[in-house]
């Protein structure tokens, strides 16, 4: 069976931006649909199954951060934030609202090009650490993680769809409970060989990650602070075949 191109969604409200992205992606083995706010956007989910999505910071109706946050509580599809805007106050926010990567404007299609293929790389090719095994369910503190469709279950039964980024950060620290990481070792298992000086980002991610496990950020009880040291799951985990 032939392997259909993976599918990109390009939500940006400039029309020559849309084309050069859309032409560029088609020619470099890609199907690319284009959105040019966050209406179209939506329709384009409903119509579509997207595998990546390129979302503007700036649009005439909603704003991509917005967007990122309502899109990131539906679905866990990678998504790669664009700004005219390089501040590292606005990147941190894109990390979270669940952005997995940000990339400024003006850039180089090539570079464009290369972050999709590392975002997908990544969601997909998991590390060494984080390949899946016999064990579909991660249990722990009340909590279970579901490693096939990456949603994080509460005892409620309330279900959370994870970012890539969330769900390798969260893979990794119940991979590694009760053992301290600092944040050379996150970012290296969570980026590999691609690990970037990513400064604040697992710091966010984090906190993020602590917002989903209602784990307060002042006292956390599941993710615990090391000072000086780095961070560490406080729990023990139980692995299941199924998280029935």
């Amino acid at each position: 069976m032939e392997k259909k191109n993976d599918c990109i969604l390009i939500v940006d409200d400039e029309a020559e931006i849309r084309r050069l992205l859309t032409d560029y992606l088609d020619r470099n083995g890609f199907t690319a649909i284009a959105a040019r706010d966050g209406r179209e956007m939506w329709q384009a989910l409903d119509r579509h199954v997207i595998d990546l999505v390129v979302l503007d910071l700036m649009l005439p109706d909603t704003d991509g951060l917005t967007l990122c946050r309502d899109l990131r509580a539906k679905s866990n599809i990678p998504v790669l934030m664009l700004t005219a805007r390089g501040e590292e106050t606005d990147r941190i926010l894109g990390i979270e609202m669940g952005a997995d990567d940000y990339l400024v404007k003006p850039f180089n299609p090539r570079e464009l090009l290369a972050r999709i293929k590392s975002i997908l790389r990544r969601t997909r090719a998991l590390p060494p650490n984080l390949r899946p095994e016999s064990a579909r369910c991660l249990c722990f503190a009340g909590w279970c993680l579901d490693t096939a469709e990456r949603l994080l279950m509460a005892a409620d039964g309330v279900a959370t769809p994870l970012s890539g980024g969330e769900f390798r950060l969260l893979r990794i620290l119940l991979d590694h409970p009760n053992r301290v990481l600092n944040r050379d070792q996150l970012t290296e298992m969570i980026h590999g060989h691609e690990a970037q000086a990513y400064d604040r980002a697992i710091d966010v991610q984090v906190s993020r990650l602590r917002q989903r496990l209602r784990d307060d950020s002042r006292e956390p009880e599941l993710i615990k602070t090391v000072r000086g040291e780095g961070y560490v799951l406080a729990a023990s985990v139980e692995r299941r075949a199924t998280c029935a």
